[in-house]
């Protein structure tokens, strides 16, 4: 038997969870509840070490039936897909737990709700049984839930209640899918939600559309695609740092994972047909969360409506059903959740400095904390995708791809790459650049070891992926393929190559 290093790596945080909440000496939780992600990030990274590249099916596969007459089990394993989201998640955890150390009332269940949120979302990656994965999906909800609403902002009630109706009205329309899915998917042989077996159901045009419709719009909700995104800038400014870091870097990529690992693979037909809308939505999302943040005061809502705007590029990727745009998309997904991760780590260092966000209130801020405003241009520079930073290579393949089958969409879209520019530099110019004109921000501190070390491995991948990406395409580009390949075969679709500009010709 294999070791399950999967259902190991869901349990660790769940242990951590655990262990905080019998912890009597509160000094000993915070950093407990890190040793126990760091913990997890090791055990991801001996997954990436061992995954067998250029393999396009689930690895590390592990399977046990709970209710054989409805095909309910513990189905787990890892893709191309999915595999760079896992190691992600693993990495952030720690780094945002390092980074709460001004969480200074009920920290054991703080440390509690981080590690089963982790849990929750190590889930979702890696479960492939559709009922179960379910269960993980909301598991995540809870957690994140309270983080906003206990340890966030002046507001954080009114955000947390809004984060949990938007997601609460998605899920209740994904579990109907699911039930529907799994009757209607299962044949002769009875309902099942195994995944693996629901892929070769076949299912009706008319049904993808309905159940294309049940889980599009629970994972449009979680991107968020506009216009479904009006509870994201709310909980990213109300959530503590180590809140939003998770938001933006990991929780909205579950949106759009689910959108290439359920709605492309199971509703082939619908997808195709859909192509059209999800491109439309996804451009105004790039344009429209772009332009929002250009008029930003708060620095922390400017970069939620940044990540509003980056989600867009990583949808039309998707729906672009090209190779280099799916490709594109899933290495966009891991670049967003570390420039944007960083962002939010440098605004909240800020913030505990300065116990304000106001754009106005900072100037001239290079000349006091040197090293600050240097990591502060550096991931500025990756997030608007400057060569040999991470977040190029990300947007650039999103745009080949984009622009061979859908050309007239990639072009406009090219334009949110340019109003990148415009919002963080522009936010950079007024914070760091020029004269001091507070008299508050000339005793600040600059970065410190601690904050050093937790924002060096963020920026050691960041250039790294920018200089060498090869590795994370050549894991990616299997299981991209096998999608595509699928969609092929069950549609009259032809993926478009180089030379083809037309899709489906």
């Amino acid at each position: 038997m294999t070791f399950p290093i999967l259902s190991v790596i869901i349990a660790l945080p769940v242990a951590g969870a655990a262990a905080v909440l019998v912890l009597r000496r509160k000094e000993l939780v915070l950093p407990v509840a890190f040793a126990s992600s760091l913990i997890t990030f090791g055990a991801s990274v001996w997954l990436l070490v061992r995954f067998q590249v250029g393999e396009a099916g689930f690895q590390f596969v592990e399977q046990a039936t709970w209710y054989k007459p409805w095909g309910v089990g513990w189905h787990l394993g890892v893709d191309g897909i999915s595999l760079l989201l896992v190691v992600l998640t693993a990495l952030l955890f720690p780094i945002s737990l390092a980074a709460s150390t001004a969480v200074t009332h009920r920290v054991r269940e703080y440390a509690a709700s981080m590690l089963m949120l982790e849990a929750g979302i190590l889930g979702v990656f890696l479960c492939l049984d559709l009922l179960v994965f379910f269960v993980f999906w909301e598991v995540m909800l809870v957690p994140m839930y309270f983080i906003i609403g206990v340890w966030g902002g002046e507001r954080r009630v009114h955000a947390a209640v809004k984060f949990f109706l938007y997601t609460a009205l998605g899920s209740a329309l994904m579990f109907a899918g699911i039930l529907a899915l799994g009757f209607l998917g299962g044949g002769d042989s009875g309902p099942t939600f195994d995944f693996v077996r629901l892929l070769d159901s076949d299912l009706s045009r008319t049904a993808q559309f309905w159940l294309f419709g049940a889980f599009g719009l629970s994972f449009a909700i979680k991107v968020p695609i506009f216009p479904f995104h009006t509870w994201l800038p709310d909980a990213h400014v109300e959530a503590p740092t180590a809140g939003s870091v998770i938001l933006a870097g990991i929780l909205l990529k579950l949106g759009a994972y689910g959108l290439i690992r359920f709605c492309l693979s199971l509703f082939p037909q619908a997808s195709v047909a859909l192509v059209p809308v999800l491109a439309v939505l996804a451009v105004i999302g790039i344009i429209y969360g772009a332009v929002v943040a250009i008029v930003q005061s708060d620095v922390k809502r400017l970069v939620a409506y940044s990540s509003v705007s980056h989600l867009g590029f990583v949808v039309l990727g998707i729906f672009a059903l090209t190779t280099q745009g799916l490709q594109g998309g899933v290495l966009q997904m891991v670049n967003h959740g570390l420039t944007t991760g960083a962002l939010f780590l440098l605004v909240g260092m800020i913030y505990e400095r300065r116990h304000t966000r106001e754009i106005g209130q900072f100037g001239g801020l290079a000349s006091v904390m040197p090293r600050y405003a240097g990591v502060f241009l550096f991931i500025a520079f990756a997030s608007i995708g400057l060569p040999g930073l991470n977040g190029f290579i990300g947007e650039f393949f999103v745009l080949v791809g984009s622009y061979l089958s859908l050309p007239g969409y990639a072009v406009v879209a090219a334009l949110g790459v340019v109003l990148a520019a415009v919002y963080l530099l522009w936010a950079y110019q007024r914070m760091f650049t020029g004269p001091i004109t507070v008299e508050e921000n000339r005793g600040l501190r600059d970065l410190g070891v601690r904050e050093c070390l937790i924002l060096a491995p963020i920026i050691v991948l960041v250039l790294f992926l920018g200089i060498y990406p090869k590795p994370a395409l050549d894991r990616i580009q299997p299981s991209v393929d096998l999608v595509l390949q699928r969609i092929e075969q069950t549609t009259d679709y032809e993926v478009p190559g180089f030379g083809v500009t037309e899709a489906g010709k």
